[in-house]
């Protein structure tokens, strides 16, 4: 038997699973949201990180709460990116807060503060839309500080009576950070990128590499059975097997390997590094499965540094490494190279089966 309905729920409206309970506030009854995270929470959470449905992992903006907070109680700003929003509130076990939650379309903070989605419009109206000076008798609002590009603090004071208080980098810091009079350490204020943070980006890059490298391997398919007898399904699948794994290695190579070793690999520029480590990759390839002919060899090289380059290339704007004109600088000087490489590897592939006859 389901249990009975609760005295919140209305007709039309679904209660989040992450809703515990509702409190009374100034504007009425707040969500109060559970700071840990249930099996939906989790399997969302490996959707995100792996870039499935992405643009559908969004909560409403609005008021929320967690604990019993008072009039007096620190009021968090977030954006409605459910991942931003469940990277906080997983944090404040124990503490009564507010989370004011701006409608950010669904993007994290840091990405949203540069499209100004999480800016002082967004919080500006957010603030006017909940009756904030309602809740609270306090004029202090906790906004994240990667969120610092996208919002004037002097402008939201000036408009709507509210201080900005700049909070830490990372959500984990927050109850230290309340603990501390809401001052920041300068650990709390400086931007890490640890080896876990770093391979957190590669399983998303190879899910969004799915599709489009299902067609590419497809094309490489037909294009393997190319040869004198104008084409062979026999010769196609020998010689596509030998095309199709330096394209893997070169895309683990540089979605995978790249991140992970960045640190220590030299240049500024994503696609030479993905190159550099491209490079021992191929030839690993290339020794242990080689192909007929030197014409293969090479093409197989190329394939796996040309993918290695190009994976590596989609974390430029992903870190916190170079600027938006550096990788507008990266792309214009990248993708001829690799477009050239490109040209290059397809013709010795079509053209080694031809060359091999007439040899």
């Amino acid at each position: 038997m389901a249990p009975p309905s609760a005295d919140h729920e209305r007709p039309g409206y679904k209660v989040c699973s992450f809703v515990d309970d509702f409190v009374d506030s100034g504007v009425g009854k707040v969500p109060r949201v559970a700071t840990g995270l249930n099996w939906r929470d989790r399997v969302g959470t490996v959707r995100a990180r792996m870039g499935l449905w992405r643009n559908d992992y969004l909560i409403a903006p609005g008021l929320y709460c967690t604990g019993k907070p008072t009039a007096d109680s620190p009021v968090l700003v977030t954006a409605n990116y459910k991942l931003s929003f469940d990277s906080l509130r997983r944090e404040l076990s124990g503490t009564d807060a507010w989370l004011l939650v701006l409608d950010t379309r669904g993007i994290n903070v840091w990405c949203a503060s540069a499209h100004k989605t999480f800016g002082t419009d967004e919080l500006l109206r957010m603030i006017d839309r909940v009756g904030l000076e309602q809740v609270v008798t306090h004029r202090r609002l906790i906004v994240p500080q990667l969120g610092a590009s996208g919002v004037d603090g002097r402008k939201v004071t000036r408009e709507s009576g509210f201080e900005v208080v700049w909070g830490p980098l990372r959500a984990v810091d927050i109850p230290a950070f309340l603990a501390n009079s809401s001052i920041a350490g300068p650990a709390m204020r400086r931007l890490t990128f640890s080896l876990a943070e770093r391979l957190a980006l590669s399983p998303v890059e190879l899910t969004l590499a799915a599709k489009p490298s299902l067609v590419i391997l497809a094309v490489l398919l037909v294009l393997s059975g190319i040869g004198p007898g104008i084409f062979s399904p026999g010769l196609a699948w020998v010689r596509w097997q030998l095309v199709a794994l330096p394209f893997v290695a070169g895309l683990l190579s540089g979605a995978v390997l790249v991140p992970a070793f960045l640190p220590w690999l030299p240049f500024r520029a994503f696609y030479l590094k993905g190159l550099i480590v491209g490079l021992p990759v191929a030839w690993l390839v290339a020794a242990n499965f080689g192909a007929a002919s030197g014409l293969e060899v090479g093409a197989q090289v190329l394939v796996c540094l040309v993918i290695s380059s190009y994976a590596a290339m989609n974390f430029t704007g992903a870190t916190p490494y170079v600027s938006p004109s550096g990788v507008e600088k990266e792309m214009r000087l990248a993708i001829p190279l690799q477009a050239l490489m490109t040209i290059v590897a397809l013709v010795l592939w079509v053209a080694a089966p031809f060359l091999e006859l007439g040899g």
